[in-house]
This record gives C-alpha cells, structure tokens and sequence, in this order.
C-alpha cells in the first residue's frame, strides 16, 4: 500500500513538472515571438522613417533645384534689360547726334548747282546782280549746313583716304603730285560729324 501511495504521489509530481515545464516553454515562445513581433514593428517603422528623409532630401533637392534655375532665368532676364536698354541709348545718342543727315543730303546737290552757276562767268551787269544773289544764297545754304555739323571733305593735294574719297580716275604721279595724293577734285565731299555724308570723288596720282 505504501509503495502504492509513493508511486501515485511521484506520478502526479511528474505531472506537475511536465505542466510547469510545458507553461515555461509556452511563456518562453510567446515571449519569444513578442519579442520578434517588436524587433519587426521596430525595424519597420524605422525602414518607413529612413524612407520618408529619403523622399524629404529628394524633394528638397528638387526644389533647390528650380530655386536655381528660377534665379538662373532672372539673371539672365535682367542683363537682356541691360543690354536692350544700353542699345536704346546707343541708338538714340546716334539718331540724336546724326539728325537731319538725310535732309542734309539731299541738299547737296543744291550746293552743286549753286557752285556750277557761280563758276560761270557774268557778262553784263544784271548777270553780275544775279550772281550776286547765287552767292548770298550759297553762303546762308554753307552757314546753314555748317551749323548742324556738315563740313567739305579736306581733298585737293590730300593722300587719299579710301574712308572719305572715291578715285574716280588715275594719272601719273610726279614730283608736285606724289603717289597716293588727290590730284584733282571733281565732285566735293562732305562729313556729318565724323561720318562720312558723300565721299568726294577725286582723281588720284599712281
């Protein structure tokens, strides 16, 4: 009966073991796997954290990006107002400082005209009047175009200047008229300023 007793007590203290030892595996997996689970949730949310800077740092990028090429588009704006702005300038000192050149040479075949008929020679006293006249009239027309910057082009015994003189013709050269030396002058020239209005057509020594 004892040993009946012992057995009966030793099979329940197996028992008791085996359910203690199976609650200890039980807990120890499931605090296993909690501990897994917040490794998981741990690693994930730091995986969504790195990927949010990622986008953050690409759409900071980007926008320096067209920051840059904002500023880029405004720089280069303003200097075109620059450029367009000092080209007015140019243009208007230029129309300011040539005005009237078209009038003025429209006039010089005038100024020819005069010159031809004070060239002819006056016979009888009523010519003598007239050319009288002819000359006021050429003189006023010279103080006139002097007055807005219309000057002769210096020819006769000049060394030709391909700038103001148009060689119409060539003769020898000799000792009173060196090579390259305006020999004869058929047609004046004239300058607006420093530009050249009609170029004074010449015949040249060679």
């Amino acid at each position: 009966m004892k040993a009946l007793a012992k057995d009966s007590k030793s099979a329940e203290a197996d028992k008791q073991q085996q359910a203690t030892s199976s609650a200890d595996s039980t807990a120890s997996q499931a605090s296993q796997a909690t501990t897994e689970t917040a490794s998981e949730t741990a690693s994930g949310a730091a995986d969504k954290q790195t990927s949010a800077k990622d986008d953050q740092a690409t759409q900071l990028q980007s926008l320096k990006d067209q920051l840059d090429q904002k500023d880029d588009q405004l720089l280069r704006a303003q200097a075109e107002i620059v450029n367009m702005q000092n080209r007015n300038k140019k243009e208007q000192a230029a129309l300011l400082k040539y005005d009237g050149q078209a009038l003025a040479k429209d006039v010089l075949p005038v100024l020819d005209n005069l010159e031809r008929a004070l060239a002819t020679d006056a016979d009888d006293q009523a010519a003598q009047q007239l050319k009288k006249g002819v000359e006021m009239v050429y003189g006023h027309l010279q103080d006139a175009l002097k007055k807005h910057g219309v000057t002769e082009v210096p020819a006769d015994g000049e060394k030709f200047d391909p700038n103001v003189h148009q060689a119409v013709q060539t003769v020898p050269a000799d000792k009173d008229h060196p090579a390259d030396t305006v020999v004869q002058v058929l047609q004046k020239g004239y300058l607006l300023k420093d530009r050249t209005l009609r170029a004074a057509m010449v015949v040249v020594a060679q």
